[in-house]
C-alpha cells in the first residue's frame, strides 16, 4: 500500500500538470476582450462563450465550425487507430503462425521503422498519395499512415504467450487458420487491441503535419489545425484547445485499467 508521502507526491505532481490546462479553461470562461493568459479565476461567460463558438462558422468560407473540426479529428483518430490495430494484429499473426521465409528479418525491418520519426516519411508518402489522386480525401489522410511497427511488436509479444496447446486442439478439431484466428486468437487479443487502439487514437487525434500536407480544403480542418487558424492566444483558439483535450482525456480516464492491462499483457 503506498505511503502518505508517495500519495502526496503523486497528488502534487498531478496538480502541477493540470494547472496549465485549468488556466486555459479559466481564461475561456471570461467575456471576450478580457485579458486571456494566465488566468486562475473562473468567469461567468462559460456557456455563452462555448455556445457561440460551437454554433458559429469561421475561416475564409465561413463554414469552418468547431463541431466539424471535432468530427474530422474523430474520423482521423478512429480510422488511424482502427486500421493500424487490425493490420498490426494480422501481421503479427502471419509472422508467428505461418512459415514465412525470413520472418525474423521482416520483423527486424518493421522494428527499424520505430527509429524513424513519422514526419520523416511524409514527403515521399505525399508523392505517392498525389500520384494516386488521394489528396484532399479521407482515404489519403488515413491510409498512408496505417502501417505500425509498434503495434506489430505488441501483438507479436502477446501471441508468443498463447499456449501451443490451443493451436494443437484447434487443428485436431479441424479448424483452419481463419477459424483459429477468429474463434480463439481474436477474443484473446481484444484487451491488447483495445489498449493499442486508445494509444493510437490519441496519436491520430493529435496529428498536425500530415493533415496540413495532404489537405488544403477548410472542410477537412481538424481541431489541431484549427488552433493555428484561430491563433493560440485568442479566445476561440483557447476554447478549441480545451475541446481538443476532452475526448482523448475522457477515453484514457474511462478505460485506464483496460489500457494498462492490455499493454502489460502485450509486453510479456
Amino acid at each position: 500500500m503506498p505511503s502518505l508521502s508517495t500519495t502526496s507526491s503523486l497528488i502534487a505532481g498531478a496538480l502541477v500538470m493540470a494547472l496549465p490546462v485549468y488556466s486555459i479553461f479559466a481564461a475561456t470562461t471570461h467575456a471576450p476582450g478580457s485579458p486571456m493568459m494566465p488566468r486562475l479565476d473562473p468567469g461567468g461567460s462559460l456557456l455563452e462563450n462555448y455556445g457561440t463558438f460551437l454554433a458559429s462558422g469561421s475561416g475564409f468560407s465561413g463554414k469552418v465550425t468547431a463541431i466539424g473540426m471535432l468530427w474530422n479529428s474523430f474520423l482521423l483518430g478512429a480510422g488511424f487507430a482502427g486500421l493500424k490495430t487490425i493490420l498490426s494484429l494480422l501481421t503479427a499473426y502471419a509472422l508467428i503462425y505461418f512459415r514465412v521465409r525470413f520472418a525474423s528479418a521482416i520483423f527486424a525491418v518493421l522494428l527499424l521503422t520505430l527509429l524513424l520519426p513519422l514526419e520523416s516519411r511524409f514527403l515521399p508518402t505525399y508523392d505517392v498519395v498525389a500520384g494516386l489522386g488521394l489528396v484532399n480525401t479521407r482515404a489519403g489522410l488515413i491510409l498512408p499512415l496505417v502501417a505500425s511497427g509498434l503495434g506489430t511488436l505488441f501483438f507479436r509479444q502477446f501471441l508468443l504467450t498463447v499456449p501451443e496447446s490451443l493451436l494443437e486442439s484447434a487443428q485436431l478439431d479441424g479448424a483452419g487458420p481463419f477459424k483459429f484466428f477468429r474463434d480463439i486468437l481474436l477474443p484473446l487479443s481484444l484487451p491488447t487491441a483495445g489498449a493499442l487502439f486508445l494509444v493510437l487514437f490519441v496519436t491520430g487525434w493529435n496529428q498536425y503535419l500530415w493533415p496540413v500536407i495532404v489537405t488544403s480544403e477548410e472542410s477537412s480542418y481538424t481541431v489541431v489545425r484549427g488552433m493555428q487558424l484561430f491563433g493560440r492566444t485568442s479566445l476561440p483558439g483557447l476554447m478549441l484547445a480545451i475541446l481538443a483535450i476532452l475526448p482523448p482525456a475522457l477515453l484514457v480516464i474511462l478505460f485506464q485499467r483496460q489500457v494498462v492491462k492490455g499493454l502489460f499483457d502485450g509486453s510479456h
